[in-house]
């Protein structure tokens, strides 16, 4: 600021501050940057990027969310790309990569252009449709109701949705496992729908053997052994307790101290505490139980002998979540106190207990439930990178099948939906005058990319292809056809099977459009500290401070 002609220092020295048409296309470069960093990780030609994470750990993975969260970036507009990609997952668990291509390399790309063309900064974000009318109202026409009950065309839609991922190869097997899972932990309640996957369909990782020996169980599977080495490994139709409270002497719960002037008091305090436990244990024993679990502790001499002399196996240190898992697959109760234990609190759903050994540790294994409300799927590979990708890849199938079962319309896929979407924003454009259709012209195109990268990562003509599949799209009857992504011509999507769940590309278009109308509102960018011997005049990329 200038006053009377001095200088007057506002902000400090230390901090950056860049405004204007100079934040605007920085912010659009960097979007367009991390788009072209997953823009190869579309459709089923996908490529799949190699990370190498801080700890040294190795990422494989063709999944945009995955990889963006590997990359360190510093510019403060790349990291808000990065933090839409993760709410797209959190909220529908696919679509990640769609939504940073659509939405950094093509709707800010446009906006660039309108720029260019002399539209006031300012204006555009105003004129930009507002993201729930014209593209989320649109997806409702091409939209086709699915009936959840037919398997066969479930597992078509998750097929659909696993076909560009590193799975592809097992899709079958996939696409069970995930089918499987997500029917088993669906829970309705009072006409309200929960499929909590997270919680209740926990996927377990164990090197070795090969892709196919994976399988979802009908029960739960933690990676823990018996107790004592003499306890019962195997037992048909258990009676289950599920305990979090300690099987061991209580200890005080701030500093104790006792004072001993006899040596008899020495002795009745050890006694005590073996009355204690065998309390506790005779409180157990009363419901007759097989098998014991508890998330506390168990007293390696007096609690053991006497779940031993009961016959009763003991498995300690569980986590929260598997006891949750487990309480839900076989019926029993967790109980918090020993003598509160009731014949309800008992688990009866379970036909068989046993611990196998797989390579090097023990797994116990709760199973032939009756009607399991959660599951374990286990995986079976060749490394732990492996692992890590079908794992990855199998979250999304089940977030896929989840969405279905939630919201049962469907969208043709292969960029079928984004061309007649756009072919409706060209056409409405048509009928409006002046400044105002340039937005919904820009928009048309940014929905163009969807298609177009399809078309490249398959290595065809993306002129010529994307020419026919315009024309195709003015025709009456044709908001189906989209490109194969295997060889990059026209198809009918209907009768090439390529789905996409309308909850998906709903949230997709707007997460979408609202990122790139917010970036467009930026502009002034003020960094903190710079970093010591950063010359002051450099007029890099504002650096995304915390301190900002």
């Amino acid at each position: 600021v200038e006053m009377l002609g001095r200088p007057v220092l506002v902000l400090s020295q230390n901090v950056k501050r860049e405004s204007g048409r100079k934040v605007q296309t920085g912010n659009i470069n960097a979007a367009k940057t991390i788009a072209d960093v997953i823009r190869t990780c579309l459709g089923p030609r996908a490529m799949m990027k190699m990370l190498l994470d801080p700890m040294g750990g190795i990422v494989m993975t063709n999944d945009g969310n995955a990889i963006l969260r590997e990359i360190q970036v510093q510019h403060p507009a790349a990291k808000s790309m990065i933090e839409i990609s993760r709410t797209q997952d959190e909220e529908v668990g696919d679509g990640t990569t769609s939504v940073i291509i659509l939405d950094c390399g093509s709707e800010l790309k446009a906006a660039t252009y309108l720029i260019l063309l002399g539209l006031s900064p300012r204006l555009i974000p105003s004129l930009f449709p507002p993201p729930p009318s014209p593209l989320a109202g649109n997806l409702v026409k091409f939209s086709s109701p699915v009936d959840i009950a037919n398997r066969e065309m479930m597992i078509k839609i998750i097929n659909s949705a696993i076909n560009t991922k590193a799975i592809s190869r097992w899709s079958e097997l996939a696409c069970s496992i995930a089918l499987d899972a997500v029917k088993t932990v669906e829970f309705e309640e009072s006409g309200r729908k929960e499929i909590d996957i997270k919680k209740y369909a926990k996927v377990e990782k164990i090197p070795g053997g090969i892709i196919e020996d994976s399988r979802v169980l009908r029960g739960v599977m933690v990676n823990k052994d018996v107790t004592h080495a003499k306890m019962r490994r195997y037992i048909k139709n258990p009676r289950i307790v599920l305990l979090d409270c300690s099987l061991e002497y209580k200890k005080g719960e701030s500093q104790t101290d006792i004072e001993i002037t006899r040596e008899e008091d020495f002795a009745r305090i050890l006694q005590m505490e073996e009355e204690y436990i065998q309390q506790i244990c005779e409180d157990i024993i009363r419901v007759k139980p097989d098998v014991v679990f508890t998330e506390k502790g168990v007293s390696e001499d007096l609690a053991q002998h006497f779940l031993m002399k009961a016959n009763i196996t003991a498995i300690r240190r569980i986590r929260k979540t598997d006891n949750n898992r487990i309480a839900r697959a076989c019926g029993a109760r967790i109980v918090s106190r020993t003598d509160e234990l009731r014949e309800e609190d008992v688990g009866t759903g379970c036909g068989l207990f046993e611990i196998k050994k797989i390579g090097d540790e023990y797994f116990t294994f709760v199973t032939e439930c009756k009607d399991p409300k959660a599951c374990t799927i286990i995986l079976r590979g060749a490394s732990k990178e492996i692992l890590a990708e079908v794992e990855r890849n199998l979250q999304d199938a089940m977030q896929v099948c989840r969405n279905v079962l939630l919201d049962p319309y469907l969208v043709p896929g292969g960029g079928a939906t984004e061309m007649a979407v756009a072919h409706i924003l060209t056409e409405k454009s048509k009928s409006m005058t002046g400044v105002e259709q340039w937005p919904y012209r820009a928009l048309a195109q940014a929905l163009e990319v969807i298609p177009r990268t399809l078309i490249q990562n398959c290595g065809a003509s993306t002129i010529r292809v994307l020419t026919s599949l315009r024309a195709k799209h003015t025709q009456e009857g044709s908001q189906s056809w989209g490109v194969n992504g295997e060889t990059g011509t026209l198809a009918d999507m209907k009768e090439l099977g390529i789905w996409d769940p309308l909850a998906v590309k709903s949230q997709t278009y707007k997460t979408a459009v609202e990122t790139a109308i917010l970036l467009l509102r930026i502009d002034d960018i003020v960094s903190g500290h710079k970093k010591k011997g950063e010359d002051g005049g450099s007029g890099s990329a504002p650096s995304g401070d915390p301190d900002a």
